[in-house]
């Protein structure tokens, strides 16, 4: 690699670490999932198994790898957490550095396959779309799809790299076992299979025997779920959760509506994106149109999505608008500006994508949350007589940072089980109103409490009807939050 090349791609993954770590404690808001997740994490780091419950919705692959990484660092102990604020929101700014370290790592990787597969200058214009495109602070959160992203990433790129190396057999076996990582950590990347085996079928000359190779890990290591709940004596529970349950959930939003999301959130990504994929269709692109359509499909038939679904796609889709971009570019007559239009389109993109982003990242979407929590932590005394109830946000740092008696997962709990304390502690952010409509439960709670404090966040001061600040439109959960007792 040249000299040129490396600096660019330094300069790129400069770029990403800045949009994607920079104030992740305070950008974006923190979302219900992400603590479910941290709290399965927690269940692993406290060595209870990689399974929490009986409730069967993902595979633990992603709380294994979370957990792990805590663990090397001594989390939580490390940073010797206490009630007040800043400790709290330490507890939220660790995991989310790793998340954003894997973001970064993510560009060098969507680098190297476009690199491989398209030429230098689509790599360079995919990674910089990656590193700056405002669309891109979702992979801020800590979500299972932004874990998984680099396995699927590798194996991808290994797949690529497998044909007419030495080492073939390796980087087959080796992207097998990436995908099916991905796949451990989130069902839905199975549908990545025909691209990553198409890659390894027309790649290698031994083509029936890499490919079984390669499909071995693929298969296997999902497997270790569903047999895990055998063992457990839980088998009918993954059944049905897997088989009914995520086919048969509300709440969510469709296809449609996520589409709509992006729109508001990356008008220009988005844009581009579909006149590529449309380019790419005219091309008869295998990687481009394997990578999307599956995914979108299943999508559009499960009839459950949110807008970070989006991520596993999210690198195609720049990697679709580097080679619309270039081969555009090889139309214009005059050799010269042909070959100087992809850089100015790398500037301007750079340009345009870091400062919309950065008028984003920068805003403060979670110190209300952090506030709200430290408030509960210093009102609860471990009573055994009160109960603490509240979203899986601060559920897990109640319960597993500062072992608060009868704290419940989270509200939900209360659909299926009574409260049997005379006290309650309720934290009404705004995901639990939502919630209101899922039954009499949560009404009945909310109206026999009343409100001891309420925290208000920042979200009011920006206008989300105008460009770039429509991306807060996903970072409600730090708006309002009332701390309410029993009356």
């Amino acid at each position: 690699m040249e000299r040129t090349s490396i600096l660019s791609i330094l300069i790129i993954l400069g770029l990403s670490a800045f949009t994607h770590i920079w104030n992740v404690a305070g950008f974006p808001d923190i979302f219900f999932d992400e603590g479910v997740y941290m709290r399965r994490a927690m269940h692993v780091l406290n060595g209870l198994g990689p399974q929490e419950g009986s409730f069967y919705d993902h595979p633990f692959f992603g709380q294994i790898f979370l957990a792990g990484i805590l663990a090397v660092i001594g989390y939580p102990q490390s940073l010797n957490p206490s009630g007040d604020l800043n400790s709290i929101s330490l507890l939220y700014l660790v995991p989310r550095l790793i998340i954003g370290t894997l973001a970064v790592v993510d560009t060098f990787l969507i680098y190297k396959i476009s690199y491989k597969r398209y030429g230098q200058n689509v790599a360079l214009i995919s990674a910089v779309l990656f590193a700056v495109m405002p669309v891109t602070w979702i992979l801020r959160r800590i979500l299972l799809d932004s874990i998984l992203l680099p396995f699927l990433l590798l194996s991808i790129l290994m797949a690529l790299y497998s044909k007419d190396s030495k080492h073939n057999s390796l980087l087959v076996l080796l992207s097998g076992i990436a995908l099916g990582l991905a796949i451990f950590t989130k069902i839905p990347t199975f549908t990545m299979i025909p691209l990553v085996g198409g890659l390894i079928f027309f790649n290698n000359y031994k083509r029936f025997k890499m490919l079984g190779l390669w499909v071995i890990p693929v298969i296997m290591i999902p497997l270790i779920w569903p047999l895990q709940s055998i063992e457990s004596g839980q088998f009918s529970y993954w059944i049905h959760d897997v088989f009914y349950f995520q086919t048969h959930r509300i709440g969510g939003s469709d296809l449609y509506a996520i589409s709509g999301a992006f729109g508001q959130m990356d008008p220009v990504l988005f844009g581009l994106a579909i006149a590529s994929l449309v380019f790419a269709v005219i091309r008869k692109d295998y990687l481009i149109l394997t990578w999307f359509i599956p995914f979108i499909i299943f999508l559009y038939l499960i009839g459950y999505a949110q807008y970070f679904y989006w991520i596993p796609v999210i690198p195609v889709m720049c990697i679709a608008v580097g080679v619309f971009i270039v081969e555009l570019s090889k139309k214009i007559p005059r050799k010269k500006i042909a070959q100087i239009c992809p850089i100015i389109v790398i500037l301007g993109i750079g340009f345009f994508g870091i400062v919309n982003i950065t008028q984003i990242i920068t805003t403060d979407m979670s110190s209300a949350e952090y506030a709200a929590a430290s408030f509960v932590i210093n009102k609860a005394n471990n009573d055994k007589d009160t109960s603490i109830l509240a979203s899986a946000t601060y559920s897990w740092v109640f319960d597993d940072i500062f072992h608060k008696k009868n704290v419940l997962l989270d509200y939900s709990s209360i659909l299926f089980q009574s409260v049997n304390t005379s006290k309650v502690i309720l934290v009404a952010d705004p995901h639990f109103i939502i919630d209101l409509n899922r039954g009499k439960q949560f009404v009945d709670l909310y109206q026999s409490t009343i409100p001891i404090a309420t925290f208000n966040g920042n979200l009011s001061k920006y206008d989300t009807s105008h460009y770039p600040y429509q991306n807060l439109f996903s970072t409600y959960e730090g708006d309002h939050i009332e701390i309410r007792v029993k009356k």
